[in-house]
């Protein structure tokens, strides 16, 4: 075990991972957070591991990316994951949380480790080795100054946006159905229904409505899996019937058609009493946020409990800057890890901090770094972060096509990617043997997934 306490920056998603897994494999941890000393223009509460834009993890079927990633996860043990389960709420085919629940319970059996030592504080700077540095999209002034600095890169910087969330006794059940697409899993979500005629005054008002407008928003980009609904609005009238106001696979009961477009409303509290607009992560300003947003039909009379915002994200070039485990060339030992690092989205930061904590311990043990193969997902993440062209480099989520390719051809979408799964849930627990951690069992419910 490492002769001193190992310092892990950033008490998010990916640092709580690691805290918790390096204090697990025997090593003393220094968990630092700097909230409540200074806040984010994201965060809402003190609690460690919040979640801010979305309570979603999403789905968790083996024919999908994230389904696969979360599956190779358990098989490591997640810590997260575990919580998620326990706390989570209807949402169909997808992990879904109580967010609030989700961060309380981390920081709380998080504050009881033996081995952990939270610490309420700003760190300025980079810290000696060993140690992890998990800050996020967030990462404060000064240690963004430090971290480039040592790394002699300048940081690459998006914009991310949030969605609002309405109180559910404002919902008008006249208007609204509940149903799944495709009927996958229970019908978890409510869905408003739009004619040809209400999605077109939808539009001409969403992208006639005032934003909010910073000089330099025009000079760094958004992330494309996270764009702004007025930004997606402004790239053709039916973009937003092709993305997340896509009507397929939600037939309404009621007229047994499927409408002209739909939104989508996900739970957000395990009591069900807040909502999520599935999507409509937004720059407007509040007031037009009332004004275009009740335009929604069954939405006329919603009372936003929180309005959607937008942020300012900064991440690392990796692949011009650290090695494929993490670490500048020249210091092993400091590994950075989450969303700093290019990866995009909770399940990929949480996977990363879960990495980076056995690659540290393995390091201060005496052991060399491993990462999994690139038939998994995690290994193709790995791949991506250190083999990307550091000129185009941008955040990545999970998805196959950062797999190595399945040999010869094969029929079907469903069929490729279930067959993906089967290559790297076996590659993952082989890995697990290479480095001496057991494999967690997987639940049923995971493997129900994969049936045909």
């Amino acid at each position: 075990m490492s002769e001193r306490r190992i310092p892990v920056i950033g008490g998010g998603l990916a640092g709580s991972e690691a805290a918790w897994q390096l204090a697990e494999l025997g090593h003393d941890v220094d968990l630092y957070e700097m909230r409540p000393v200074r806040g984010t223009p994201a965060h809402k509460s003190d609690e460690l591991a919040e979640v801010v834009c979305t309570n979603s993890f999403k789905a968790e079927s083996l024919d999908t990316p994230h389904g696969l990633l979360k599956a190779e996860m358990r098989l490591l043990g997640s810590f997260l994951l575990e919580i998620a389960d326990e706390v989570r709420v209807p949402a169909g085919a997808a992990l879904a949380v109580d967010r609030e629940r989700f961060s309380r319970e981390v920081t709380r059996r998080l504050e009881r480790h033996p081995r952990i030592r939270i610490l309420r504080e700003e760190v300025i700077g980079l810290p000696d080795p060993p140690a992890i540095v998990a800050t996020g999209p967030l990462t404060s002034d000064g240690l963004s100054q430090s971290i480039g600095q040592r790394l002699g890169e300048r940081h690459l910087a998006f914009f991310d946006a949030i969605a609002p969330i309405v109180s559910r006794e404002s919902i008008d059940d006249g208007l609204v159905y509940r149903a799944s697409r495709y009927d996958k899993g229970d019908a978890d979500y409510l869905n408003c229904p739009m004619s040809e005629s209400q999605y077109e005054s939808f539009l001409d008002a969403l992208l006639e409505a005032d934003v909010h407008m910073a000089p330099e928003w025009d000079e760094v980009p958004y992330f494309e899996g996270c764009l702004p609904i007025e930004v997606m609005a402004g790239r053709g009238r039916d973009t937003l019937r092709f993305g997340p106001m896509r009507p397929v696979g939600l037939t309404d009961p009621r007229t047994g058609r499927r409408p002209h477009a739909v939104v989508q409303l996900r739970v957000e509290d395990r009591a069900q009493r807040m909502w999520n607009l599935v999507g409509f992560q937004t720059r407007l300003k509040r007031g037009e946020q009332e004004r275009v947003f009740r335009l929604i039909p069954g939405l006329e009379e919603a009372e936003f409990l929180r309005f959607g915002s937008i942020h300012r994200n900064t991440y690392l070039n990796s692949p011009a800057s650290l090695t494929r485990y993490g670490s500048p060339p020249d210091e092993p030992g400091l590994l950075f890890a989450g969303q700093l690092t290019g990866v995009e989205g909770y399940t990929e930061s949480t996977a990363s901090g879960l990495i980076a904590a056995l690659n540290l311990s393995r390091l201060v043990t005496g052991s060399a770094p491993s990462l999994p193969p690139p038939v998994t997902m995690l290994g193709g993440l790995y791949r991506y972060l250190a083999e990307a062209d550091p000129a185009l480099f941008q955040p990545m989520n999970a998805n196959f096509g950062l797999l190595e390719p399945l040999p010869g051809r094969r029929r079907g979408r469903r069929a490729r990617r279930l067959e993906h799964a089967a290559r790297a849930l076996e590659a993952m627990k082989q890995w697990c043997l290479e480095i001496q951690r057991p494999a967690t069992e997987l639940p049923e419910r995971i493997l129900a997934t994969a049936a045909p």
